[in-house]
């Protein structure tokens, strides 16, 4: 739905009551315009960028698509996307689709009228990257290292995408039949669409020398005295495959109460193709919202026989074969969660699409106890009641206890991994320690990243794969492991741009005389400030008078009804055009950095601020400032939209 125009924020105001008046003709008549204060130009990260866990330059490719920064010689505007993107996630086409987004709950827009929809951006970017064949760069010469990567997820995976780009080879371990990790047996297929996955997948395979060996579990088929004999460094990125027990009577050893990860496992190896009559998901995450839409799109079959019931799939004992030919009626599916439904952690639309396909979501409600039946090994029922928080723990209200019949029961609440065989990292919570720089502590030459570490979202994964890449980089070159920036991102280059599109500062001589009074030298960057890696530009420091109110273009959604859902597994998403991928991007506000607006230009009394000629423009370096016309009067830094302009030079 389009925002409207009684939604928007625009009630800008640059100065608050009181402050319209100056408090002194002197100041007025002869200090305002001597101030010995000039504009400089400073490079800041936008809050998309800071917010987001694969470090991603978001305002950058934003501003690609847009077409506000251009591609240097024949490349064209989506392969140059594409490759800004890339530079930190790997995946765009997947992490346009299922990512939840924290960039977008950053995004300054949301003070003017609505976030930019950076992933519907992002999936475009990597579709269109899909369908052009877009490959990935290697370096020709190899370092001679090899690193053998455990796990062979978004971790895994974009560990050894970074690495061979820094021209390192890698083996990936992986204990399942294919690549992928959770995106392909913790994600519905609906949601990662399994060609989609396999491209972007086989594109980093692609790059050559990257050895993949599947079916083999680190600890079992192969030891880690093996790994450490045969290579150069190990990078344990195994994932969190163990789910968490509901901590209430009756869940121990009862048969029909499984994990939310064995379930989403078990479908989407396949083998599950069927639940019972009455599901009930305990959770309030995405895993739980995967979990129920599942489960009514599967359906269930009546007299169902007793190796064909769900849980001894799950559990590994059988597979569902012939009986899904038999005819399959719709699935009662209850979730249950101790957060109202606008604090669940699932994102809002997952929600929303759950009711719209039938499930039935009780918010604000705890488990009890499993109620079992005569055997007392499997259940029929949940015990719940209502709940209130007290010192963050749920507390029952007394007087709503009450049973939802079950025929099987899932939990997702949390997950933790599968060390059998690796004790020795286990750090006592099923998980493995991590330092700085996504070393394993007392282990040299071991390093960890993802979910292992902390479970968390995929662009997270990713993210710690990059930097425990640079890490093991650092470390196979005998390095010193230096301190990571503030804010620890991928960057936007303003040296990297110039030599792009050959405008390069000179080499520079110190025996050519003295570097006062050197404004217009070509051997440096002059009047402009880098504090990307320290600071994260807010929107109290825009000109946001600049924006008016755009409706966001959003993409559109097949969402079956409840009527629908059974047997529904085409994809969801239908992905922006290329007219409302760039219509999108418009609405960017290109925080922290430059955007070609010519408020600075067009509103400077003294036409000391003057666009650069042509043949010496690109991104960040679009105007420059004639000093010796300059008074100091702040216009330009007041007018400015992205806060790119502060009144510094003299400081």
């Amino acid at each position: 739905m389009a925002t409207s125009q009684d939604e928007c924020k625009l009630t800008f105001r640059r100065f608050e009551d009181g402050k319209n008046t100056w408090d002194d003709l002197h100041e007025k008549i002869f200090v305002q315009d001597t101030s010995h204060k000039c504009p400089v130009y400073v490079h800041r990260t936008p809050p998309c960028q800071g917010s987001c866990p694969s470090g991603e330059d978001i305002r950058g490719w934003l501003d690609i698509v847009r077409g506000v920064e251009k591609p240097a010689g024949d490349m064209s505007w989506q392969e140059y996307a594409f490759r800004r993107s890339t530079n930190a996630n790997p995946f765009p086409a997947m992490m346009g689709r299922v990512c939840p987004a924290p960039c977008q709950d950053g995004c300054n827009r949301n003070d003017v009228d609505d976030f930019v929809g950076i992933n519907s951006v992002e999936q475009f970017i990597g579709d269109t990257a899909y369908e052009n064949g877009f490959k990935f760069e290697a370096p020709k010469e190899l370092s001679g290292k090899k690193v053998a990567i455990v796990g062979g997820g978004p971790a895994g995976l974009s560990a050894a995408y970074q690495l061979r780009r820094m021209g390192h080879a890698s083996c990936i371990f992986e204990s399942h039949a294919e690549l992928g990790g959770m995106m392909r047996y913790g994600i519905p297929g609906y949601r990662t669409p399994r060609e989609v996955l396999d491209h972007e997948i086989n594109r980093i395979l692609d790059m050559g020398d990257i050895e993949v060996r599947t079916n083999t579990r680190v600890g079992k088929d192969v030891s880690v005295e093996d790994l450490e004999k045969e290579f150069d460094a190990i990078l344990w990125a195994i994932g969190t495959w163990v789910g968490r027990d509901l901590p209430i009577p009756g869940w121990k050893d009862c048969e029909n109460c499984v994990s939310g990860v064995a379930f989403l496992e078990a479908f989407n190896e396949g083998r599950l193709q069927l639940v019972s009559k009455k599901v009930v998901c305990v959770g309030g995450g995405d895993t739980s919202i995967d979990v129920v839409s599942v489960a009514r799109r599967l359906g269930a079959v009546s007299n169902i026989g007793e190796d064909e019931r769900p849980e001894r799939v799950v559990h590994g004992y059988t597979t569902h074969d012939t009986v899904v030919s038999a005819a399959k009626e719709g699935a009662d599916v209850t979730l249950t969660s101790l957060f109202p439904k606008d604090q669940m952690t699932a994102a809002e639309h997952e929600v929303m699409d759950a009711l719209t396909e039938g499930v039935t979501i009780l918010d604000g409600v705890m488990p009890l106890e499993v109620i079992m039946d005569e055997s007392g090994k499997r259940a029929v029922g949940l015990k719940v009641a209502d709940c209130k928080m007290e010192d963050n723990r749920p507390v029952p209200v007394e007087g709503t206890e009450r049973v939802i019949e079950a025929d099987l029961i899932v939990a997702a609440i949390g997950q933790s991994g599968d060390l059998s065989g690796l004790e020795d990292f286990d750090n006592g919570r099923g998980l493995m320690d991590a330092d700085s720089f996504y070393q394993v502590p007392g282990k040299d030459g071991h390093f960890v990243c993802g979910d292992i570490v902390r479970p968390h979202l995929l662009t997270t994964a990713i993210g710690q794969a990059s930097i425990a890449a640079e890490s093991i980089d650092h470390y196979l070159k005998h390095e010193e492991m230096k301190k990571r920036p503030k804010v620890d991102k991928h960057h936007f280059n303003l040296l990297e741009k110039l030599l792009e599109t050959g405008l390069a500062p000179k080499e520079f001589n110190p025996n050519e005389g003295d570097l006062r009074g050197t404004s217009s030298a070509d051997f440096a960057i002059h009047n402009f400030e880098d504090r990307s890696k320290y600071e994260i530009i807010s929107s109290d420091k825009l000109f946001l008078g600049h924006f008016q109110c755009v409706p966001r273009h959003k993409r559109k959604e097949i969402v079956p009804s409840a009527d629908e859902v059974l047997g529904h597994f085409s994809e969801r998403v239908i992905g922006l055009s290329e007219e409302e991928a760039q219509a999108e991007a418009e609405r960017c506000m290109s925080c922290g950095l430059c955007f070609e607006c010519d408020n600075c230009v067009i509103f400077c009394p003294q036409d000391a601020v003057y666009r650069v000629p042509k043949d010496q423009a690109t991104t960040g370096r679009y105007v420059a400032t004639d000093y010796a016309r300059c008074i100091g009067c702040h216009i330009c830094s007041d007018v400015c939209p992205t806060g790119y302009i502060d009144m510094a030079m003299g400081e």
